[in-house]
């Protein structure tokens, strides 16, 4: 059974934990436009590769709570677990991040900050 270090909670049998799946896949925002094969690959595509992953875990049996797990899928290893909106500190799980297809896609992009039209934003880059 594999022990998960819960950051609010402690360690905890895993029995007790949710995987919610792949992390730190941007929604894209209903304002930008991208093709609907873009937003296709956004929906279905999920990576599922034999090694170091980033996913996202919920505590259902202890304090409900959302984390990211840096974890490889072979030997079952936890690398590294942060909060959600954070990013992997550890350097295998950034190159990971750094390094995925998905910074790339056009999903990513389209939810990025600099995304948001000029037109939209006020003269100090606030969103009007």
């Amino acid at each position: 059974m594999l022990i998960i270090d819960c950051p609010h909670c402690g360690p905890r049998e895993e029995a007790e934990f949710a995987c919610g799946g792949e992390a730190h896949i941007a929604r894209p925002l209903a304002e930008n436009s991208i093709t609907d094969a873009e937003f296709a690959d956004y929906l279905f595509l999920r990576d599922n590769p034999k090694g170091l992953f980033l996913e996202r875990w919920r505590h259902t049996a202890g304090c409900r709570r959302w984390f990211n797990v840096a974890r490889d899928t072979v030997s079952h290893e936890i690398v590294e677990i942060y909060p959600m909106g954070a990013l992997p500190k550890s350097k295998p799980a950034a190159s990971v991040f750094k390094n995925s297809w998905r910074r790339q896609s056009p999903a990513e992009k389209a939810a990025s900050p600099n995304a948001t039209s000029s037109k939209a934003l006020g003269s100090k880059g606030r969103v009007r």
